[in-house]
């Protein structure tokens, strides 16, 4: 009986890190694609907004929503959502300050957001952690976007 157990407890927790490694790689794959898909990325704003806890995904969803910010015509409206964006990168950076994901959502955002922003201070930092910390990644697709960056 106990065998049986622990083996529906492995077995349940496989399922749960295949889910959510398929649920990165979506996001991933996603995030590079709504920068050019307004609906995409009004949808992955929407889909991140209920997933709570996870300083990645709020990191995402910072970064989306300076992307979404790209899309709003209403100059307000536009700095706001920017602004929303920034601190849930920055609040995601502090609960998970050694993440070469978060780093690299950073990076990618401050290396294509307009200097007259000020948000352009952690590039070179960012860049050397993420140089220094490459060898921890291990999806593929983060790898890429990484290089193409």
């Amino acid at each position: 009986m106990k065998f049986l157990t622990v083996l529906t407890i492995l077995f349940l927790q496989v399922l749960i890190a295949n889910a959510n490694t398929e649920d990165m790689e979506h996001i991933r794959t996603n995030y590079v694609k709504a920068v050019s898909n307004k609906k995409l990325c009004r949808a992955m704003i929407e889909e991140l907004s209920t997933k709570t806890g996870d300083p990645v995904h709020l990191a995402y969803l910072g970064a989306l929503k300076v992307v979404w910010a790209k899309h709003i015509i209403n100059p307000i409206a536009k700095f706001s959502t920017f602004n929303q964006g920034k601190k849930a990168i920055e609040l995601a950076i502090k609960e998970a300050q050694n993440n070469v994901e978060i780093r690299f959502i950073r990076l990618s955002v401050q290396k294509n957001c307009p200097s007259f922003l000020g948000y352009n201070t952690h590039i070179e930092q960012d860049q050397q952690f993420i140089r220094d910390n490459k060898n921890k990644i291990t999806s593929a697709r983060l790898k890429k976007m990484i290089a193409e960056l």
